[in-house]
């Protein structure tokens, strides 16, 4: 029997090291959502749930019947970008939630970032499925804005998927007829599903209708469920590359200052996956930086976290009154 050489037995060892660490992970997690649950009082019932991922322990995720409705006549071209870099783990739940929306008028690019992580090989195999490009980009922005760009300026309705967020059943067909119904509407999106490593439920956000001055002082919008009519692109421009953290949320304030209208719609639109690489140190640093730049033109100074709290108590306070009558059964999505 042949000897293995070092460098393969260093790589089964970082292989075995990686399994411990992410099964390690998991159960702290685990039990972190456990301490959580007992130790939550009817105190915390009362308190906002939006910033907030880990409501419950993990459950089996669960859509009403009629989320998987067909498309109908309602099908103006609808174009989805996912980014994606080294999301080999999550990317084929998010493309195959798309696909599975089996939308007549979709047209669907993953923009790569050059991944290192087999990412490249599983797009291979959705060839005549979707588009994709596998190139290094500046960014999340650029990267969106290549992705984009690829269409030629085609589509009625566009929007982007993360490459570790999914879309729940019939979404894309409800906005279509969403905006079919809704004419003088430019931006809509919907509640908010987080899901775990797993694509396990562990938290629910119910909004309550849009508020344009709330979302001055904080992104409350769940980008994942996010779409917008094309003259929004033409009329507000591309993404801005110089940020990295908040580029949803300056977008959304750009279409706000161009006098776009936003819309609430009832529905789970998408879910929002929770894991490790989100928790970044230095992105959450930058985000600080970015949010306070946002501010400062759009409010006209960078507040302190009690101004802002102040700022969007009247929009949380209607946010736990959602929460409460969805938890009671009285408002249903």
């Amino acid at each position: 029997m042949e000897t293995e050489d070092s460098s393969e037995r260093l790589a089964k060892l970082e292989q075995r090291v990686a399994v411990i660490e992410r099964n390690a992970r998991r159960l702290r997690a685990q039990y972190e959502r456990e301490v959580v649950v007992r130790k939550e009082t009817f105190a915390d019932k009362l308190r906002p749930k939006i910033g907030r991922f880990d409501h419950y322990r993990p459950r089996l995720l669960r859509h009403p019947e009629g989320y998987e409705a067909s498309a109908n006549e309602f099908s103006p071209t609808i174009v989805i970008v996912t980014p994606s870099f080294n999301q080999h783990q999550f990317i084929k739940a998010t493309i195959d939630s798309v696909l599975a929306q089996n939308y007549p008028a979709l047209r669907y690019h993953v923009q790569d970032a050059a991944s290192t992580d087999g990412t490249v090989a599983l797009l291979k195999t959705y060839d005549g499925k979707l588009s994709w490009s596998s190139v290094s980009d500046h960014g999340q922005a650029h990267g969106l804005n290549v992705g984009f760009r690829s269409f030629g300026g085609d589509g009625d309705i566009m929007a982007y998927l993360n490459s570790d967020d999914v879309l729940m059943p019939g979404a894309l067909t409800y906005v279509a007829k969403a905006f079919a119904d809704n004419p003088g509407v430019d931006v809509v999106y919907g509640h908010r599903i987080c899901i775990d490593e797993d694509g396990m439920e562990i938290g629910r956000w119910i909004l309550p209708q849009h508020d344009p001055v709330a979302i001055k002082w904080f992104d409350f919008i769940p980008q994942e469920t996010m779409f917008w009519r094309r003259r929004v692109w033409q009329e507000v421009g591309e993404f801005d590359e110089s940020f990295r953290y908040a580029l949803d949320w300056d977008f959304i304030l750009r279409a706000h200052s161009k006098g776009m209208k936003f819309k609430r719609l009832p529905r789970f639109l998408a879910c929002f996956r929770v894991h490790d690489a989100q928790k970044s140190t230095d992105i959450f640093d930058v985000g600080q930086r970015e949010s306070g730049r946002l501010r400062k033109i759009h409010v006209g100074f960078d507040p302190d976290a009690k101004a802002i709290t102040r700022a969007i108590a009247p929009y949380l306070r209607r946010h736990v009154l959602y929460h409460r009558l969805y938890k009671l059964k009285i408002l249903r999505y």
